[in-house]
């Protein structure tokens, strides 16, 4: 199953609360930019991982990995956004830039030859 990772603003950290003796979960949720708007986005940690919340205040930031989990029941269909992994995120990184084109917008002689793909109609 794949995982993501986003980063925003710790916006609101619920308690832990135990479900059944041998379950327990909690819940927070951040903030992201989205345009003009800011989204809320909830996610839920459980288990052991309950506690990695601890260390992180509301209104700082923290990045978030996390698993998309789905199930029925009675008919009906949940979906949680599973976190696994909480860390603070570095100021020092950047985005990484494309890399160079020339200006022609043409491919180079260094370039690769482009495959030439026979099953086609045209």
């Amino acid at each position: 199953m794949p995982s993501f990772e986003i980063e925003g603003k710790l916006l609101r950290k619920y308690d832990t609360e135990n479900k059944t003796q041998s379950f327990q979960a909690r819940e927070f949720v951040i903030e992201i930019q989205d345009g003009n708007y800011p989204q809320y986005i909830k996610f839920q940690l459980t288990q052991d991982r309950c506690a990695l919340l601890d260390d992180y205040d509301e209104g700082g930031p923290v990045k978030v990995h996390f698993d998309l989990r789905g199930r029925e029941w009675q008919g009906k269909y949940f979906t949680n956004l599973n976190a696994w992994r909480l860390e603070k995120p570095s100021a020092s990184a950047s985005p990484v830039a494309p890399p160079a084109a020339d200006d022609t917008g043409f491919p180079s002689e260094t370039d690769e030859p482009a495959q030439m793909n026979e099953d086609l109609p045209f």
